[in-house]
């Protein structure tokens, strides 16, 4: 595969992984700021590091098997997911995307919300 071919295929997966909606939040996985990082093995395997908005997610192991059938389904790739924890999620991981998602859904944003406790802490 050459470098254009990985970076096509890197698209895709996040096109895919941009459909995975964590079903608390309503947000997909990808504009959440839960994947990590996302190595192509080949053309037909991927590993993802994936984190959880919380160590006690109760979707801890169903939103990495959304993922790999979805993946699976949609391009035909294997994923090998690895859950990490650190480091940890926050808001600041969230794409821009995302930010403006939730702040539809919830009504404020929680990136501004997340950095002013930080100020607040540091006071």
């Amino acid at each position: 595969m050459t470098s254009t071919d990985f970076e096509e295929l890197k698209k895709k997966i996040v096109e895919v992984l941009e459909t995975v909606i964590d079903p608390e939040v309503g947000i997909d996985v990808y504009n959440l700021g839960l994947i990590y990082n996302i190595e192509i093995l080949n053309e037909k395997r991927v590993r993802i590091k994936m984190g959880l908005t919380t160590v006690l997610c109760p979707l801890a192991y169903t939103l990495p098997l959304m993922v790999i059938e979805q993946l699976k389904d949609r391009l035909n790739i294997d994923a090998d997911i690895d859950i990490v924890y650190d480091p940890p999620w926050t808001p600041l991981r969230m794409t821009e995307k995302g930010r403006k998602l939730f702040k539809e859904r919830f009504g404020y944003d929680i990136v501004a919300m997340y950095q002013g406790s930080l100020s607040a802490d540091r006071e």
